[in-house]
């Protein structure tokens, strides 16, 4: 039965429907949905940069929980949030042990073949490198 589940957040609309999902199945199993948007700081990265001096995480937490509240009204109750920086896929997969996670729901974007060469998928490499069930939506 799972208790925890984790859902990688980026406002994309697969991501929208993972976060729905995450929802419905522990509406089942009465546990918790933690939430995690990553910024993903490139090599220029001037935006991202930016907003890790800005401090504005607080901030952006209330807006990531109001736009999590827009998709499910009583989301506030369900559901712990976290704003990080890094590579996507290596935070997501710390977050097993740092929290005890038992499940993973990640949406998927369908890309080329160039695209997901040079930009890579979130998806495929948490399936490949997790050790908890992983659920990916479409």
């Amino acid at each position: 039965m799972v208790k925890y589940s984790l859902v990688g957040y980026d406002g994309s609309d697969a991501s929208r429907r993972a976060f729905q999902f995450a929802i419905d199945l522990i509406r089942c199993s009465g546990g918790r949905v933690r939430v995690v948007s990553v910024l993903q700081v490139t090599e220029g990265g001037a935006d991202a940069s930016t907003l890790m001096m800005a401090d504005s995480g607080t901030q952006r937490a209330r807006e990531l929980l109001e736009e999590l509240t827009a998709i499910v009204p009583d989301a506030a109750s369900l559901v712990d949030v976290e704003l990080t920086y890094g590579s996507p896929g290596d935070v997501l997969l710390g977050q097993i042990a740092l929290h005890g996670i038992d499940h993973i729901v990640i949406g998927h974007t369908e890309r080329g073949a160039l695209a997901r060469w040079l930009l890579g998928s979130v998806s495929n490499n948490v399936l490949a490198r997790a050790h908890v069930p992983v659920t990916v939506v479409r």
